[in-house]
């Protein structure tokens, strides 16, 4: 897949995004020829199980502009630099406990001039600010991100107003049963937006 099938499910993107996302796989694939900041066999398939698989939290809830959002464990930059690019006007914060990772996603965002990405070497501990969305994607399980991000939430109780939205896969009826007393949730079907095969048996999953 290339960004040709990006642009076709989000069709109202700028020229200035489009070539954002056009820029993506090869800062990537230079990046992990130095440090393995994504699976060498899933380079081939960056668009659709990166990027792509990160947009589906844009299809599933429109982030307003002015709106704070922090990517809990982003690894490289997912899902926060995909949904950066997308949402433009609302503000990520990117935090990971490995370094070197950030200082790849610190080099992406200025490679393809993102301004509204901070990118920080920090464990979710260390965060004393309130954000409308928490980001993640299958780097725990929903009760640790449940966990981690609950206090960091600044309205609770609310689908509208935000939450956690964690991209994660697989039989989560357990997860689920852990975390039914305190929270609400929605487990929307990534397939609900993209068709390809990939994204079967993965959700968005909301937590509010």
């Amino acid at each position: 897949m290339d960004t040709s099938r990006i642009f076709e499910y989000f069709k109202d993107l700028s020229a200035t995004q489009k070539e954002q996302f056009n820029q993506l796989k090869d800062l990537y694939l230079d990046w992990n020829s130095k440090i393995n900041v994504i699976s060498r066999k899933d380079m081939e398939h960056f668009y659709e199980h990166h990027v792509l698989h990160s947009l589906a939290i844009g299809k599933y809830f429109d982030i307003l502009p002015g709106m704070k959002v922090m990517d809990l464990g982003t690894g490289g930059g997912f899902p926060g630099i995909p949904l950066a690019i997308l949402f433009p006007e609302a503000q990520f914060y990117l935090i990971d406990g490995t370094g070197k990772k950030i200082n790849v996603v610190n080099a992406v965002k200025d490679a393809i001039g993102l301004q509204n990405v901070v990118a920080e070497h920090k464990r979710a501990e260390e965060v004393k600010e309130k954000f409308d969305i928490v980001t993640g994607r299958a780097v725990m399980t929903l009760p640790e991100i449940a966990n981690l991000a609950g206090n960091k939430l600044r309205i609770r109780g609310d689908a509208e107003a935000g939450g956690i939205l964690y991209l994660k896969g697989g039989d989560l009826k357990e997860e689920f049963k852990a975390i039914s007393k305190y929270w609400h949730y929605k487990k929307t079907p990534v397939s609900n937006y993209f068709k390809e095969s990939y994204f079967e048996e993965k959700y968005v999953i909301h937590l509010y």
